[in-house]
């Protein structure tokens, strides 16, 4: 199990940063994806002494872009000659933001850093994950995909390339729900693509967790006092980087493909109920997850967009 190549965005702080050290640490040699170099070349250091290894890597990677999404593949293909983990960590959430915004593809910046953009990526390094003897690659979700047991809850499909930016009202919390529920259903269907190439294809939710201190600057002043404010409750992110580890190398997940796991390490089912009192035990519970996410006809809809964009941007 030691001295797997593993490649982890987002990881110069929070959640990914906790796992570069876990992973590090244990044995196994890890690329850090991240978009700003200058920022992440000094927690490459960081982490190479809190982990007392030398096997960090760096390799400069915009997930929203993908232009930059190509180039990190390009990178890490002439470096590597295979990938055994590959954890879609990074996320985009604009506390509060108003302005809609779109990618260098013209997508909407929560959908292209958070579904697309990794569905992308992935696409390109299943070549290289094929070549792992245990293949596993985890997605980074989020309890906010429980809004959607909300039977009005929609994904806004003819939204994302802007269609509608100067006339709609833009939620930057909606977008981030909706684009991390595309993200879910992207999941089950890439673990149905790639389950017979022996690529197992997982996702996480992750609950609450102390944010780090350059996610709370990037906040408005209120946002920046309630985050100080619940970061004082709030568990450490090496406790999800632990989840992390033992979903990637552990026994246990070996043979798993395309579920969702929650912070307690349970396989979370599709709700058999959504319907009065069980869509409340259902919002504040870890037992399920709504059946949106499982609707065919959803997901057949965010793979179509997703290939779309792959095909349309791909060169």
């Amino acid at each position: 199990m030691k001295d797997k190549i593993v490649v982890i965005t987002g990881a110069n702080s929070g959640i990914g940063k906790a796992a570069a050290i876990k992973f590090a640490a244990e044995g196994h040699r890890v690329v850090m994806a991240c978009r700003n170099l200058a920022i992440s070349k000094p927690v490459q250091e960081e982490i190479m002494a809190s982990a007392g290894s030398q096997s960090i890597d760096l390799l400069e990677l915009d997930i929203s872009s993908f232009g930059s999404i190509r180039k990190f593949c390009e990178a890490f293909k002439a470096k590597y000659d295979k990938l055994d983990i590959l954890i879609h960590n990074a996320a985009f959430l604009s506390h509060g933001e108003k302005e809609y915004r779109l990618s260098p593809e013209r997508v909407e910046l929560s959908f292209a850093t958070n579904a697309f953009g990794p569905l992308y990526m992935t696409e390109l390094l299943a070549g290289w994950l094929e070549k792992s003897e245990d293949a596993r690659v985890l997605n980074a979700c989020t309890t906010n995909i429980k809004n959607f047991f909300d039977p009005k809850r929609t994904i806004e499909y003819d939204n994302l390339r802007g269609e509608y930016q100067t006339t709609r009202r833009y939620s930057s919390y909606k977008m981030y729900g909706d684009s991390k529920m595309a993200f879910l259903m992207l999941t089950f269907k890439m673990a149905e693509q790639w389950r017979e190439k022996g690529i197992h294809v997982n996702a996480i939710q992750i609950n609450r967790v102390k944010l780090s201190k350059e996610t709370i600057a990037k906040m408005s002043s209120y946002w920046k006092a309630l985050a100080w404010a619940q970061n004082l409750t709030n568990p450490h992110p090496s406790a999800m980087a632990d989840n992390y580890y033992y979903i990637c190398t552990s026994d246990q997940y070996r043979n798993v493909t395309g579920q969702l796991i929650n912070h307690m390490r349970e396989i979370v089912q599709p709700a058999p109920s959504e319907q009065g009192l069980d869509q409340l035990k259902n919002i504040f519970g870890s037992a399920y997850y709504p059946r949106y996410a499982i609707d065919r006809t959803n997901v057949d809809k965010v793979w179509g967009m997703g290939q779309e964009l792959i095909s349309a941007h791909s060169s």
